[in-house]
């Protein structure tokens, strides 16, 4: 009588292979259609509509970075989703924040964490921080054939680096092209607002309270003259989400923390509709 090869429970042989430590090295083996950028989209004309998630910030602090974005989704000339999520935890020490396409962006912000948690479980160990960001730029170049089509995916990456003691930022262009950032950085359609509200804002010496305020301050500029960039809202009781990430890890401030923020921000602001001032000298 034969053996049942096929024994309860049992993993196919595919799980059992010695191989890579990269959990896409494995889908491209044994599964490759279910990688994001194995998928062709059909012949189209002009331009597909996409929900668009736009203004991301970052700010180094000793001790530490601050990711955060603002809420607003759009669609055109319409506002998509006013609640969308824009900054999610990579690991224990990482997170990444999403402009672009958003339904592309999410898709590939899970398949980011389950590429470190991968890594982790197979090596024993993290990546690091160094690591961590160029993974992210090869899944980045892997949706270059969507991003040609109009579906680009623009994320900011940020973490504490362990072997240095420091918070880091990493920015990418739509092939996948990785730049560090020293200070602050931001991406998506309010990017530029944003970054000129950190230039004249950021310190050396800032705390980790003054660096959450400071990206808020940022996100408030850029919804101030970015039509697709939502500033807080306080009818809705929708406001930024804003991470920190230190030695002790990653930690996304509570609602009530972000609303205490901006409701504080908006408060100054009745005085001065512009914002603070920056010294001349």
């Amino acid at each position: 009588m034969e053996a049942n090869t096929r024994s309860t429970g049992r993993l196919p042989a595919a799980f059992l292979t010695p191989g890579s430590s990269s959990f896409m090295d494995f889908l491209s083996e044994h599964q490759p259609e279910m990688l994001p950028g194995n998928r062709q989209l059909p012949p189209t004309q002009g331009v597909i509509e996409a929900p668009h998630g736009t203004t991301i910030v970052a700010v180094t602090f000793p001790g530490g970075v601050v990711l955060a974005g603002d809420r607003r989704a759009t669609m055109g000339n319409v506002i998509a989703q006013r609640d969308i999520e824009k900054v999610f935890p990579a690991d224990e020490y990482s997170a990444v924040g999403i402009a672009g396409t958003a339904g592309l962006a999410v898709e590939m912000v899970k398949l980011f964490q389950l590429e470190l948690e991968h890594f982790e479980k197979v090596e024993g160990a993290q990546l690091s921080l160094e690591g961590k960001a160029n993974r992210l730029s090869t899944m980045i170049r892997s949706n270059l054939g969507m991003a040609m089509q109009g579906l680009a995916v623009v994320p900011l990456f940020a973490g504490y680096d362990v072997d240095r003691d420091k918070g880091r930022i990493f920015s990418y262009d739509v092939t996948g092209g990785r730049s560090e950032e020293h200070n602050y950085a931001a991406t998506g359609s309010g990017s530029i607002f944003a970054r000129g509200a950190m230039k004249k804002l950021f310190r050396d010496d800032l705390t980790e309270e003054q660096a959450t305020t400071l990206v808020v301050q940022a996100l408030y500029d850029a919804a101030d003259d970015d039509s697709a960039t939502g500033g807080p809202d306080v009818a809705r009781r929708i406001y930024p989400i804003v991470t920190v990430i230190t030695e002790d890890g990653f930690r996304r401030l509570t609602d009530e923390e972000s609303s205490e923020i901006a409701r504080s921000i908006l408060e100054r602001r009745l005085e001065q509709p512009d914002g603070p001032r920056a010294a001349l000298l």
